[in-house]
């Protein structure tokens, strides 16, 4: 009888044992069913009445890491799901496809996208009147990191159009990309003034 041991896993059989610890006057004996007896009767119906109508109930107790892992993979679930299907970040999309909780190291300098101090993205939101560089190119992010003579001291080889997904994924993944294009944006802020046409 899973009462009588103290460390049964049943919790209902733990408080069962207790109770009959600081009861002695309690007895336990086995009954047989459906004999008439009045107080085995009535338990019978009790049970009966609880199968059918009553909660239903789980002695299963997962534990809590299991339950976290699951909440862990569903949540990631759904919001991969959400970055795939989204309309915003396709560019860092292409770049990162997959989500994942441990921060990468990369700060939003790393990534190549369309924000910035760029004329093309100042534009676009109405904060310029263009959107060319004081060279005479766009002023997209591309155009500093390949091509402009103000950013020379960082350039990195210019992709072929077909291959720039590509190319921005290498670059994100390049430490020395990363901090070439940290360089640009820095230099790019520290001197606006140069990168507005006049």
């Amino acid at each position: 009888m899973a009462s009588s041991n103290s460390k049964s896993t049943y919790e209902t059989a733990r408080k069962s044992f207790k109770i009959l610890l600081t009861n002695p006057r309690i007895k336990v004996s086995w009954v047989k069913a459906h004999a008439g007896n009045i107080g085995n009767e009535r338990a019978d119906q009790l049970a009966k009445d609880a199968t059918q109508h009553g909660q239903p109930y789980s002695h299963t107790k997962l534990p809590k890491p299991h339950i976290k892992g699951l909440l862990r993979k569903r949540m990631l679930e759904e919001w991969q799901t959400s970055w795939k299907n989204g309309d915003t970040g396709k560019n860092i999309y292409n770049t990162m496809p997959s989500v994942s909780l441990p921060p990468t190291n990369w700060i939003r300098e790393d990534v190549i996208s369309q924000h910035g101090p760029f004329p093309a993205y100042l534009k676009r939101f109405h904060l310029s009147d263009n959107d060319y560089c004081s060279c005479g190119g766009i002023g997209t992010t591309l155009h500093y990191a390949t091509e402009c003579i103000y950013t020379v001291s960082w350039h990195m080889r210019k992709p072929a159009p077909n291959f720039e997904q590509k190319w921005l994924k290498r670059v994100a993944n390049n430490l020395v990309s990363r901090q070439k294009i940290r360089g640009i944006i820095k230099f790019i802020s520290e001197n606006r003034d140069l990168f507005r046409p006049n």
